[in-house]
């Protein structure tokens, strides 16, 4: 099973941007291809982690969308166990957020406002009066910027992005770094954010499952 675990994590930085990273264990590698492009004009990318345990992850620098999850069931089957699209256009065509980085706050922020050390914030309001997972342009709608990480035993991703003072009406300018590391059956997701002003936040990831890859989810058993 994979498991999503928020850790601090050290490697060493690869140039951002680079097709694949150098790895001394060659199955642990990362691979680079063309995922499509924005309206804007930004080039979009696909970054597939693997591992030696023929687990694959892959991950897009829009969002920080991750795509697909594929590991092999106890017969050795791989399967994709969870929810994503094949290409860019169906993600920037709308969807529940499937798979990607959810900010600046996840959750809905009733009637779009909130008070801070005195001083009252209007949010953007997307669902009804409230603010939802960051607003009309969240962290799940921007592209990110890349950097593959090199280390010996683990394929890694970090992605970068700078949220202006006023950007969907938080205050401070905040900048964020998320790490995406494949290590072993497990996957590591770390967030770490630094503002220049008193603001709130809450990280997540809005990633669905399905570990039979397709069909019903109903015989599934969850422990809490």
């Amino acid at each position: 099973m994979v498991a999503l675990i928020l850790i601090l994590v050290g490697c060493n930085s690869g140039k951002k941007g680079e097709a694949a990273a150098e790895q001394k264990n060659p199955k642990c590698k990362v691979e680079t291809s063309l995922f499509g492009m924005t309206p804007e004009g930004d080039s979009v990318m696909l970054y597939t982690l693997k591992n030696e345990q023929d687990i694959t992850v892959t991950i897009t620098n829009y969002g920080g969308i991750i795509t697909g999850i594929y590991i092999p069931d106890k017969n050795g089957k791989t399967t994709n166990i969870t929810l994503g699209f094949d290409n860019l256009e169906q993600y920037l065509a709308g969807h529940p957020n499937f798979g990607a980085l959810i900010g600046r706050y996840g959750n809905r922020i009733a009637n779009a406002r909130f008070s801070l050390d005195g001083e009252t914030y209007t949010l953007a309001a997307n669902n009804g009066n409230n603010s939802l997972h960051g607003g009309v342009k969240g962290f799940d709608d921007v592209t990110w910027v890349p950097e593959v990480i090199s280390c010996d035993e683990r394929a890694a991703l970090r992605l970068s992005y700078l949220s202006v003072d006023g950007e969907e009406g938080y205050p401070g300018n905040l900048s964020v770094t998320v790490t995406y590391e494949l290590l072993m059956d497990q996957l590591f997701i770390t967030y770490e954010a630094e503002c220049d002003k008193a603001t709130v936040l809450n990280l997540t990831n809005h990633a669905y499952f399905n570990l039979a890859g397709e069909g019903s989810i109903r015989d599934h058993i969850l422990y809490i």
